[in-house]
């Protein structure tokens, strides 16, 4: 039952998980498997799965030490994870939800209306032309799996204040990615401050946060256009 895993979960995350949390988070799932039915969301299907492979491996990023919370954006969000999944779990975050598919983006926003979240924005672009006040004004950025690492620097870190920092949801096997996307992070005014794996709980499945802190501005013609991303990556 998606309420126990989330229960059992959770404090094995050594995480506070509050009656109005757990409700949203069953919402969250009955809106999801309905709507995955008609709409391709996620291949991760039933109570218990969705409840361990999307909304703890999520909520794992609030064990990192000093976890940067105030304003986020998750890019590449897809069916709201993490983002949609942290905002539940800590609903004083300022979120922006931002995907490049408008189906998706519709069904955030009334994922987001049904459930009743203050302060969340989805927005239907892509990273590299999302809106320009966007631009250094996050606290944090997160993203899972959406693109190799050095991609996702030039796709993320633009939009990170100095000081803040991005996280890169990744597999435990990550050292090639991380090796290839050194001159990137450098490039981009970040900084390697730790590589995090932990396990799911519940399964045996280990997946690693990888946390870049930004120390400059980012040079002013990155993110570039993405078919120049595509052709010469960083």
């Amino acid at each position: 039952m998606l309420e126990e895993v989330l229960r059992g979960g959770f404090a094995a995350l050594g995480l506070p998980l509050d009656g109005t949390a757990l409700s949203r988070y069953r919402l969250y799932a009955d809106v999801l498997s309905e709507t995955n039915r008609v709409m391709n969301l996620t291949a991760i299907e039933g109570e218990d799965e969705i409840a361990r492979l999307h909304f703890l491996d999520s909520a794992a990023l609030l064990t990192l030490p000093g976890f940067p919370g105030g304003r986020v954006i998750d890019v590449g969000t897809g069916a709201g994870f993490p983002g949609l999944a942290l905002k539940i779990a800590r609903p004083e975050l300022s979120l922006v939800l931002l995907d490049s598919l408008d189906k998706r983006v519709g069904f955030l926003r009334g994922v987001c209306d049904r459930l009743g979240l203050a302060d969340v924005t989805c927005v239907h672009a892509r990273a590299e032309e999302a809106p320009a006040e966007y631009r250094a004004a996050f606290d944090c950025a997160v993203s899972r799996a959406v693109a190799r690492l050095n991609v996702l620097c030039e796709l993320c870190l633009p939009f990170v204040r100095v000081g803040g920092a991005f996280l890169a949801m990744k597999g435990p096997e990550h050292a090639d990615e991380l090796e290839e996307a050194r001159r990137a992070i450098r490039l981009l005014g970040g900084e390697l401050e730790s590589e995090n794996d932990y396990t799911i709980p519940g399964t045996e499945i280990v997946h690693s946060v990888i946390v870049i802190r930004k120390l400059a501005e980012t040079p002013k013609n990155y993110p570039r256009r993405w078919a120049q991303i595509k052709k010469q990556p960083l």
